[in-house]
Parts: structure tokens; sequence; C-alpha cells
């Protein structure tokens, strides 16, 4: 049984924290690097892929097999967890022109080699066992080959000469997918581009929410995986919805704050009066112990008592005062208007939101599929891209193409900033129920997003969140 098996078996055994914590720590960089090219090196999304899986591993680590290669193990849940997180056609399309530009590169600089990455772990998957353990256990657990033979089981030697035949799969592998590249170069790519450092912390905050997760049983671990795995287009559609349901209260208490600041105004002066007075009242008490100018006489001390008495009286008063008015003012606080109209629109809101956002991202799927039999160049017209357009998408939607607009119709290529560039965008803003109004926008990449505006004009937002494309040419 090896170091990291019986760490494995510890846990199972005992429940022990300091073994699992131990598991993460060692694997962490592993997990996350993998998951960090087949996300396309968005940083939020790998830890959340990395979550996913250490959290799996809490749950499932009683029916592993003893004799389990850890590695081999995380990295083919990583893989199944990040193809979960994003969408398949998107990713498969992104690595194909990815391929396609790799065929192109004859040289094998540090940058050209980068773009290899995200192919890796997809060729990795298709080995066999022994051949995807080799090139975990060489290049992704970085063990030398003595370590390598002992892991499975034979020597030295032989461990490198699985590696070697491993490799040369590998390479094969990634031909067939049209990536021209020498197996010598490929070795390159395992050392350099393989492995990802981990951010500060991150191990620790996996092992935490994990052991968490794996404690409080399979439906609050259920919740986690749903949120963890949860695309960045769900989660805009989630924020949309959010806001919208957020804007009647927003709008509802607008009118009580003018009165609440007026409130806070008056109580900010009386605070102030109170710390002046508990400043002499202080300063009083001071010269009556220290026996000062007007302490000298019986009578000057009878009267300073008798000040200190009444200041004594006026601080507790305004005090009092000030947490009455603190209460009424919390009782007194208008609530949400949660009438059945009031419900009913925010109910019409959230479902402009979310149907409108659905129905760009058909489109722009449309746009993408004609794209890729088009010279990678988006349509001129809706009509043209009439035909690659699910037959679902018309049904049970009030939109139209009229509503719309297209703002980018060039190649593909010319796009420098996918997230960034506006290809379709909703003519006409709505305004919703809380006075403010929203305004749908489709984006190169396939994401969509609901602007809000309080006035109905954009041109500020465009110019801070849109980069347009080039002219065509």
């Amino acid at each position: 049984m090896t170091d990291n098996q019986a760490l494995v078996a510890e846990y199972v055994r005992t429940g022990s924290e300091p073994a699992f914590r131990e598991l993460v720590a060692r694997y962490v960089d592993l997990v996350y690097s993998s998951a960090l090219r087949l996300v396309g090196g968005d940083a939020q999304l790998a830890e959340d892929v990395s979550q996913t899986v250490f959290l799996n591993l809490a749950r499932k680590a009683r029916r592993l097999p003893r004799e389990v290669m850890l590695g081999g193990w995380l990295h083919r849940d990583t893989c199944y967890a990040a193809r979960t997180l994003m969408r398949s056609e998107r990713r498969r399309q992104q690595r194909e022109r990815q391929a396609m530009a790799m065929s192109a590169i004859e040289d094998h600089s540090d940058s050209n080699l980068a773009q290899l990455a995200p192919l890796l772990d997809d060729a990795i998957e298709e080995l066999r066992a022994e051949d995807r353990t080799a090139i975990l256990l060489r290049f992704f657990e970085q063990r030398d080959f003595r370590s390598i033979g002992e892991a499975l089981g034979s020597n030295e030697e032989a461990a490198r000469k699985r590696v070697t035949r491993a490799v040369e799969k590998l390479h094969g592998l990634l031909k067939v997918r049209g990536v021209s590249l020498s197996a010598a170069a490929l070795g390159t790519v395992l050392t350099t581009q393989s492995l990802t450092a981990a951010p500060v912390g991150l191990a620790a905050n996996i092992a935490g929410t994990a052991l968490a997760g794996a404690t409080a049983g399979a439906g609050f671990s259920a919740t986690l995986i749903k949120l963890a795995t949860m695309t960045k287009i769900q989660a805009g559609v989630l924020g949309a919805v959010v806001l919208i349901g957020a804007t009647a209260t927003v709008v509802v208490q607008h009118q009580a704050q003018a009165a609440l600041r007026a409130q806070a105004e008056s109580m900010r002066q009386q605070s102030a009066e109170l710390a002046r007075q508990q400043a002499e009242n202080e300063r009083l008490v001071g010269l009556a112990q220290t026996g000062g100018p007007r302490a000298n006489t019986l009578g000057d001390l009878t009267s300073l008592r008798s000040e200190v008495a009444s200041l004594r009286q006026q601080t507790n008063s305004l005090a009092a005062s000030l947490e009455e008015k603190r209460r009424l003012r919390v009782r007194n606080m208008p609530q949400p208007d949660m009438s059945p109209s009031a419900l009913e629109a925010m109910e019409e809101d959230r479902q402009w939101a979310i149907g409108g956002m659905n129905y760009s991202k058909q489109w722009l799927l449309a746009f993408h599929l004609f794209a890729s039999e088009n010279r990678d160049t988006f349509p001129a017209s809706f009509d043209e891209a009439q035909s690659f357009l699910p037959k679902a998408a018309l049904a049970d939607t009030n939109f139209t193409t009229g509503q719309f607009e297209i703002l980018y119709r060039g190649p593909i290529s010319n796009i420098t900033s996918p997230a960034l560039t506006v290809v379709l965008r909703q003519k006409q803003a709505r305004q919703n129920r809380g006075g403010r109004w929203s305004r749908n926008y489709g984006f190169a990449d396939g994401h969509c997003e609901v602007a809000s505006s309080a006035d109905g004009n954009y041109d500020a937002w465009e110019k801070q969140h849109i980069v347009m494309p080039p002219p065509e040419q």
C-alpha cells in the first residue's frame, strides 16, 4: 500500500480530517491545472471544478478500491466535472479551431505550445489505463522513474520504457486530431504546461468545504455540487432574476429614504450634543476629585455636585430618546409591496429577462452554426441563419427578430475579445415595474447579459463594457 492509499484508508476508517487535508494538499495542483485547461483558462471555474472533484472524493472514498491510483482517479473525475460544467458544443468548436490552428504551426515557442494545452486532457483520457497512469505519475504528479516503478510494481527501467511508450501513444492521438507536433515537443508541453500551481489558500478552502459536505450528507452535497457546476451563463440568468426581484424592494424603500436621512441627521446632532455633555460631565467630576479652582469653597463644591447630577440626568434622557427613535425608525420602515398585483408584475419582469436571454442564446448558436459552414463568418441577416435555428427556439415565446438587431456580420477571426464584442442587441429597452430599464445583449462568445439603466440611456454602459469589432472588410 502506497502512502497515498494509506491516507485514503485512514480517512475511510476514522474520518481523519488531517489525512484528507494532506491528500488535498498533495493533489490540488494536479486537479486545478487540469481543470484550468479544460475550462479555457477561467480561474474561477477551475476552482469550482476542483471543489467538486474533492467533494466527490470525500463522498466516494469508502467505495474506492484499495489499490486505486488516486492521481488517475482524480484526473478522470476532473475531466468529467469540467465537461459537465462546460457546454459540449461550444467546447468542441473551440477545440477544433485550436487543432486547425496548431496544424499550421511550425515553431515550438512557449506561446504556441500553450495553445496545445486544452487538447491534452481529452487525449490522455483516451489512453489505456496503464499508459494514462504512467503519464499522470510522471508529468502531473512529477515523480521520478524509480518512484513510478514502485507505484506500478516494476523497476526504474521498466517505468522509463512505459512512460516513453505512453508519450508515443499520446503523440499518435494528437496527430489524429490534426496537431503536427514532434514527440520531443510533446514532451516539452507535458513538462511545462501540465501542472499549474493552485491559488494560495485554495487547498484549505476546498478541504474545509468538502469535509463539511461529506459530514452534512447527500442533500447538502447535491446542492453544493449544483452551485459549483453552474455555468457562467446560468449564473448570469440567476443574477438577472435576482436583480429584477430586488428592484421592487429598492423602489418601495426609495420614498422613505429622504425621511430616514432627515432622522439620521437629527440623531447625529443629538449624538454630538450627548458627546459634548459627557465630556463636560467628566471635566466637572475631575475638578471635584482634584480640588480644582471651583472646589475651594463649600458653596462651590455643592454647586458643582448639583451641576454634575443635572448633566448626568440630561445625558441619560438624551440616550433614552435616541434609542426610542431608533426603535421607531426600524418599526416604521416601509415593507416591500407583496400584493398579488405586485407579485404578478415581478414575475412578468422575471419571465421577460429569462425569455429574452434564451431567445438571444438560440440565435447566437444559429449564428455560430452558420459561420462553421460559411468560412467562419457571421450571417448578414436573421434570414440567412434561419435554417440553423432549433425548431424549439421559437416555441412559447413572444420575442421576434424585429425586436433585435445584428451589430456584427464579419469574420469571427476579426474579433479579438469575443466576451466583450456584441453581436446581437435588443432594439428597445424595457421599463420594469420598479422604474428601471433593461436591455438584452448577445456576445460573440455565446453568452448573454441583461443590462440595467436608470433612465434608459445605454451609451455610457456600452462604451465601458463593449469592444466594437473592426470595420468589415
